[in-house]
């Protein structure tokens, strides 16, 4: 998991290891990492702290995952900037640095996993989506999760063939607890995804 914050990261890390998975938990933040480890206190889980902007960083602590448990069953990237722009209100740099953590990071992670998934015929990479609609307020989110979504298409693409499930979780709202987009209810989806036949696949859901 990728992005292992507060929220739908920690959601989904619970749903899984729920089931007796062990998870490899990143995120950039050391609280964050904290928390998810503390959560999950007599489980299986690995945590680690890396930005998914750094490149090197971010191969590294997978890496430590993938000694750790081998080659994962399931990768979630999760990473995102979160937040209200319209035209002309970033600088081009910060609009970089947006999609660095939106596509770039996801990119990153899939080219070091996925490979190794296919070689063995199994597994999910699955991403948390959003913006279904784009919106010119949310501007430097709305290009990123189109991006992502495009991701997803092309690793299918490349990779489907070879037995491994591409998909996006794309959420429509505001995700708080007892919502329409809660946490552990959106978590669920994750799982669905993940426990498909490759009859079943679909590559986005949309909620």
């Amino acid at each position: 998991m990728v992005g292992v914050g507060p929220g739908i990261g920690l959601a989904v890390a619970r749903r899984f290891v729920g089931e007796g998975m062990s998870a490899g938990l990143i995120a950039r933040s050391e609280r964050s990492v904290k928390a998810a480890v503390e959560e999950f206190r007599g489980s299986e889980v690995l945590g680690v702290v890396a930005d998914s902007t750094d490149e090197a960083g971010l191969r590294s602590a997978l890496d430590r995952v993938v000694e750790a448990y081998g080659v994962p069953d399931v990768v979630v990237y999760n990473a995102a900037v979160i937040q209200a722009d319209g035209l002309g209100d970033l600088s081009a740099q910060q609009q970089l640095d947006a999609w660095a953590v939106n596509v770039v990071g996801a990119i990153t992670t899939a080219s070091h996993v996925v490979p190794a998934m296919a070689e063995r015929g199994s597994g999910s990479f699955l991403v948390t989506g959003g913006m279904p609609q784009p919106k010119p307020d949310y501007l430097s989110l709305s290009l990123g999760k189109a991006g992502l979504r495009t991701l997803v298409t092309l690793l299918d693409q490349q990779y489907g063939a070879g037995g491994v499930h591409v998909a996006c979780v794309t959420i429509g709202g505001g995700v708080a607890p007892g919502s329409g987009w809660d946490p552990d209810d959106i978590a669920n989806h994750y799982w669905r995804l993940h426990t498909q036949s490759p009859a079943d696949w679909i590559h986005e859901i949309v909620i």
